[in-house]
């Protein structure tokens, strides 16, 4: 982030100060009501049994396979058209080229959260303070996302976060860790007493992040959050799709090829953009170890193959102008298989 562009837009200012911002109307708000009508939708075409009108129906029988903290990851679910028509808005887009500084970013293969609020067969989920960028690396290194596809009050689930505490980041590990514990891991999990440093000694609070459908919000890596569920009060299914964006000049090429063959085999990342991707390999499996008969391998409906996209996945270069007949180094073969031999597909940048 540069000075000029902190200076021209609030939200920048936020997202230095308290390591977090939320951008009003990213999407419109239409948009966004049809994001989130496209994820019932493949809820629904996995489980049939599931009726977002019916709560007796958002129990594990009629949903697909979970993670703990409300996320879909495997189906496919990443490389969906309506994750990736989320992922290319020009809202979104465009907040991220203000906060690196430049048009030419990669994108997470993150997840889709749906979160149903009273729920009848699991409990509620503690908090679960973290950070998401291991005490290595040093400074502002990735800037997480969260596209608001549902209202965010009070009351509902949505992010937890502690204003400030990016800025104490390297204070806290230097002082308050042994650096012979450190890891690569980009995520630190806080215990009680870790906590108390920040809230007792250096005075930070806890803050629920309210929004809007349409709405997009940002923070900071090294801010302390997390995602908290939906109190009593609350009857609003939380919907959110997570994406993060890096510039694309920050991975290596062996990055760039990890990050070619995800995208080719329709699996998930973490937050992390260019490196550290930790593949979310492809296999729903129930709670008794059996697999999903109904897992899928590949997306139900396949985005546009479109150049932005291609580079937005790692799977373009930006500088590229290469006829598809000899893109198979870059794209998956399967994607372009209709394409006539001789089309070229140049930038779009």
């Amino acid at each position: 982030m540069n000075g000029s562009q902190a200076q021209s837009s609030p939200w920048l200012l936020d997202l230095q100060r308290d390591g977090y911002a939320v951008i009003k109307n990213a999407i419109p708000r239409d948009r966004a009501a049809a994001y989130q009508q496209s994820a019932f939708n493949w809820i629904s075409s996995l489980r049939p049994g599931f009726d977002v009108n019916d709560p007796s129906t958002w129990i594990k029988k009629h949903l697909p396979v979970t993670s703990t903290i409300n996320t879909f990851s495997t189906y496919g679910i990443a490389h969906e058209k309506f994750i990736w028509g989320a992922r290319i808005e020009p809202g979104v887009l465009k907040v991220f080229e203000e906060v690196w500084g430049t048009s030419e970013l990669l994108v997470s293969f993150d997840s889709l959260n749906v979160t149903f609020p009273n729920r009848r067969d699991v409990p509620r989920k503690p908090a679960w303070e973290h950070v998401d960028q291991s005490p290595l690396r040093k400074g502002l290194s990735c800037v997480q996302g969260i596209i608001n596809l549902s209202e965010a009050g009070p009351e509902d689930g949505g992010l937890m976060c502690y204003p400030g505490s990016h800025l104490l980041s390297e204070e806290f590990f230097d002082t308050q860790t042994d650096a012979r514990t450190w890891t690569r891991k980009d995520w630190y999990k806080f215990s009680k007493e870790e906590l108390e440093w920040f809230t007792w000694k250096k005075g930070l609070k806890p803050l629920k992040v309210c929004a809007e459908p349409g709405d997009l919000i940002i923070w900071d890596s090294r801010t302390i959050h997390y995602g908290a569920e939906p109190t009593e009060k609350s009857d609003t299914i939380r919907t959110v799709i997570y994406a993060a964006y890096t510039p694309a000049k920050w991975a290596t090429e062996g990055d760039l090829e990890i990050k070619k063959d995800i995208f080719e085999n329709y699996l998930g990342t973490t937050h992390w953009p260019h490196e550290n991707f930790v593949k979310r390999y492809a296999g729903s499996m129930l709670e008794d170890g059996t697999r999903d008969p109904d897992d899928r391998t590949e997306p139900f409906e396949l985005p546009e193959m479109a150049p932005a996209l291609l580079k937005l996945a790692g799977a373009m270069p930006y500088w590229a102008c290469i006829p598809v007949a000899k893109r198979v180094d870059y794209v998956c073969p399967k994607l372009f298989e209709k394409s006539r031999e001789n089309d070229v597909v140049a930038s779009e940048f």
